[in-house]
Order: structure tokens, then C-alpha cells, then sequence
């Protein structure tokens, strides 16, 4: 059995096809894995876990049945969806890890991440992401209506991408140095992540590497599958 781990697939009531896509996943391979992880973005904006959208529902309904059949799913956080809480992890299932985290599988030792931290010549999302990771921050905004979150994320949304057009490519992606340091401290031979929407698999020093998955899109999706120290990065189409 193999390890699968998926990000960036950026569900939203606008983009059905891509629910539907990620239904199809977790019936036909997530069902038969040994675990899934979810490495952040799962959803394309999460306003608080109070948010009645009934397609949080049916994604919840859809992981607890992983969980019901004794398949594990973690997740930890991304850019798009890092309040969601642990009222929402424990309806689908999945237990809810840190911003970085490592795992020992066979005979590769992992680190897996979102990869925003990894951007680091990113100066203006890295200070972003420093103000929105005040925990009182997140306590106001989610004592906020919802009418009112929805508001400021929308808008929060809409300045990300104006800015994000005005950036080169290089800034957008990761910052070596920071990728070998993390590599350095947590003693890890591979490092998986997702955020930078830029599949591939990278030679570091030695055998190290560097797997990136890709976002998922309205006729595919992106998946890392670990089985027997084999990685493989599979884009695969959606079946209805």
C-alpha cells in the first residue's frame, strides 16, 4: 500500500467539476491508500469553521468515510484555508498537524510542508503571513459575522492577486537556501510540498529531493504517492 499526499486543489462552490474531481479521488484511490495527507488548500478560502456552505459538508462526509474505513488523513494548513479549526478536522476525521512536520516512512525520512514558508523572497507575503498568524488576529476576525469575514476575505483575495501579477515568477517560487536549511535541520533526504503550483521532482545534494505537487484544475488533479522508498508525482485525469 502506498502513502498519497495531495494540495492546492482550491474547492469552492464556483468550481464543480474540481469537487467533483476530488470525490472521484478519494472513492477510487484515497479508499485504497494507507494514508492521505493534505498538505494545505484544501478549500479556496475558509472563513471560520461556523460557515454553513454545504460543500464543506459534503467534503466532510466524503473524508469521514476514509476515516470510517481505517484510512488516517491528515492536513495541515495552507495560505487559503489556515483557520480552518479542529470543530471542521474532527467532522471529517483527520487530525490536524503543524506547519511542518516530520515522517518516517521505510527508508526515507520526509518532511512535509505547504511550501509558503519556503518563499521566502516573498518579503511582502512573509509579512503577511507573520500578521495573519496572530492568534488574537484570527480570535477577531472569527467573532466577525460571517456576512463580514466574507467581505474582508473576498477583498483580501482580490489584493493577493493584483499583487501576485506583479511578481516574477523566482519570487513566487521557493528560495533555495531556505529549502536546504530546512532540509539541514530536520535531517530529512526528501521534502514534499504544494503552494507554488509548479510540479516536479528536484535533485538536491546526494539524494535529496525535492517533490512539489501541483494544483488541481477543472480536468485534473495532483498526487504524490510514496510506496517501498519510491516516490512517484502522477497529474491524472477526472473521471465522472
Amino acid at each position: 500500500m502506498s502513502i498519497l499526499f495531495v494540495a492546492d486543489i482550491h474547492l469552492c462552490t464556483q468550481e464543480p467539476a474540481i469537487t467533483a474531481g476530488f470525490l472521484y479521488f478519494l472513492r477510487t484511490r484515497a479508499i485504497a491508500a494507507q494514508a492521505l495527507y493534505i498538505l494545505g488548500d484544501l478549500f479556496e478560502v475558509w472563513i471560520g469553521d461556523d460557515d454553513p456552505n454545504p460543500l464543506h459538508h459534503e467534503i466532510a462526509v466524503a473524508l469521514q468515510e476514509l476515516s470510517q474505513h481505517g484510512i488516517p488523513c491528515y492536513f495541515i494548513h495552507g495560505n487559503r484555508d489556515f483557520l480552518l479549526g479542529k470543530d471542521y478536522a474532527k467532522a471529517c476525521g483527520m487530525t490536524l498537524l503543524p506547519t511542518q512536520q516530520i515522517m518516517q516512512f521505510d527508508q526515507l525520512k520526509i518532511v512535509i510542508l505547504h511550501g509558503d514558508t519556503l518563499c521566502t523572497d516573498d518579503f511582502d507575503y512573509q509579512r503577511f503571513r507573520r500578521w495573519a498568524q496572530h492568534r488574537w488576529l484570527q480570535q477577531l476576525f472569527l467573532s466577525m459575522p460571517l456576512s463580514m469575514r466574507l467581505r474582508i476575505a473576498d477583498r483580501i483575495r482580490i489584493n493577493s492577486l493584483r499583487a501576485n501579477a506583479k511578481k516574477t515568477v523566482n519570487i513566487k517560487d521557493v528560495n533555495t537556501q531556505t529549502v536546504m536549511t530546512v532540509m539541514e535541520h530536520t535531517g530529512s533526504t526528501m521534502m514534499i510540498h504544494g503552494h507554488t503550483h509548479r510540479p516536479a521532482i528536484h535533485l538536491l545534494l546526494g539524494e535529496q529531493r525535492r517533490a512539489v505537487l501541483g494544483a488541481w484544475n477543472l480536468q485534473q488533479g495532483s498526487v504524490i504517492e510514496v510506496a517501498r522508498n519510491v516516490i512517484k508525482l502522477h497529474a491524472f485525469n477526472f473521471i465522472n
